[in-house]
């Protein structure tokens, strides 16, 4: 039996979509356990093509049950047209196979309306969110209050928290003259999802402690990164939930004891969206470059990713906080025909080296970098780890060296097929 997490390592787009669907061939489960439909997996297959903002990645993979844990927050109704899309590509996408955690807690219309009250209320100093409701969501599942997923299917549940949640957020629309919608309206549109929500409703924590009893493969699919993790990133610039291995842990209900991996995923250079600092964002002349050749656009609301070099401290500190047992590297293409590459290697603060992330004082703190040969071959057709082009092999050496973890799965392109499993962790 293996449970293994996979794990963002910088600001999310790292790739797990495709990493997870590579892994999910050998698993019986797939677990999404933290964030909403604010973080974007796009998986390609053969000439299909899916972007999925709740369902687990391992969806693609017939024989592998998908469970969205109780650490999400679920907006209903893109769950339900995620399940049209899939199916739409002869997927089966039934409540036999994927399930959702009673215990996971709805975005409701109220909190994408809050979420863009926030953000325009706050100006320049905005965190640059989806405006999915998602922060909003868990504001109020922190605050005792939130709209359980098993609530849909009690009328008098349903009612009564939509009615506390409209109570506690009007006084706000009302100061901000912003119009708020009749509860009722909220009731009556959930009320009528319940017959499609209902079947796929199940106590998931169960189900899993049942697959880890019959010694199953598990797979623990993370969302956005580490360092948009709400208490170990670049706070405030966050998201609202775990993105580290402690979400895998509460988002899912299974004991630390039973996780027997964790795959770290990081891009050969580094990407984030939205505000907050970034001390490796390249010059104005080059994140164009790596953004159009590694199509950096956010795959739920099309954003331009601010596009920058590989950052060593901040993945060495993604590294320790997650225990990563091995690293998976994506979107080694995206450099080729780049002459140098500079790789963050230390930070200087007040005038002294640091070999660490100093996430308390990054707007005092200067990037040191070392300069990397690149590459020019086309690597896209390359499957064997010895036949990437040598300049390549000793940038992933070096991270080896840094991180002192082995690189057990490198991307050479998006297709599922242009990847070099160096070592399978279920095998």
């Amino acid at each position: 039996m293996s449970v293994i997490a996979a794990v963002g390592m910088q600001w999310g787009d790292e790739g797990k979509g495709k990493v997870v669907d590579i892994l999910s061939e050998f698993v019986s489960a797939v677990v999404r356990y933290a964030g909403g439909n604010n973080a974007g997996h796009t998986i390609k297959v053969g000439d299909s093509k899916v972007i999925l903002g709740l369902l687990p990645s391992g969806v693609m993979r017939p024989g592998c049950r998908c469970i969205l844990g109780g650490g999400m927050v679920i907006d209903p109704l893109v769950f339900l047209e995620e399940i049209g899309k899939v199916r739409a590509l002869g997927i089966k996408a039934g409540p036999d196979r994927i399930f959702i955690a009673r215990t996971a807690f709805a975005v409701l219309p109220i909190h994408r309306e809050l979420d863009g009250l926030f953000e325009d209320h706050q100006g320049a100093g905005r965190i640059g969110t989806t405006r999915r409701g998602i922060g909003p969501a868990y504001q109020d599942k922190v605050g005792r209050r939130g709209l359980r997923m098993a609530d849909i299917v009690d009328r008098d549940a349903l009612a009564g928290k939509v009615e506390a949640i409209h109570a506690f957020w009007r006084p706000m629309f009302e100061r901000e003259r912003r119009s708020l919608p009749p509860f009722e309206e909220t009731v009556e549109a959930l009320w009528s999802l319940r017959g499609d929500i209902e079947p796929f409703l199940a106590d998931t924590t169960a189900i899993l402690h049942d697959e880890i009893r019959k010694k199953s493969n598990i797979l623990l699919e993370g969302a956005q990164g580490t360092l948009l993790d709400v208490d170990h990133g670049t706070y405030p610039f966050v998201t609202s939930s775990s993105a580290s291995i402690a979400g895998a842990l509460s988002g899912t209900g299974i004991g630390p004891l039973s996780i027997t991996g964790v795959i770290g995923i990081l891009k050969a250079y580094t990407t984030r969206v939205g505000e907050g600092p970034f001390p490796t964002e390249a010059p104005p002349e080059m994140p164009a470059r790596i953004r159009d050749a590694g199509g950096e656009y956010g795959s739920m609301t099309g954003r331009p990713r601010r596009c920058g070099w590989l950052d060593l401290p901040a993945l060495t500190r993604s590294v320790r906080i997650n225990s990563v047992s091995s690293l998976a590297l994506t979107k080694c293409d995206v450099l080729t025909a780049f002459s140098e590459i500079p790789v963050c290697v230390g930070y200087e603060v007040n005038g002294k080296l640091s070999h660490d992330f100093p996430i308390a004082g990054l707007d005092r703190a200067v990037p040191v970098y070392e300069p990397w040969p690149g590459w020019k071959e086309n690597i896209s057709s390359v499957r064997e780890l010895g036949d990437l082009p040598a300049n390549l092999r000793r940038y992933i050496q070096n991270i080896e060296l840094k991180t002192e973890l082995p690189v057990t799965l490198i991307s050479v392109g998006p297709a599922r097929n242009e990847t070099i499993v160096v070592k399978n962790p279920f095998r």
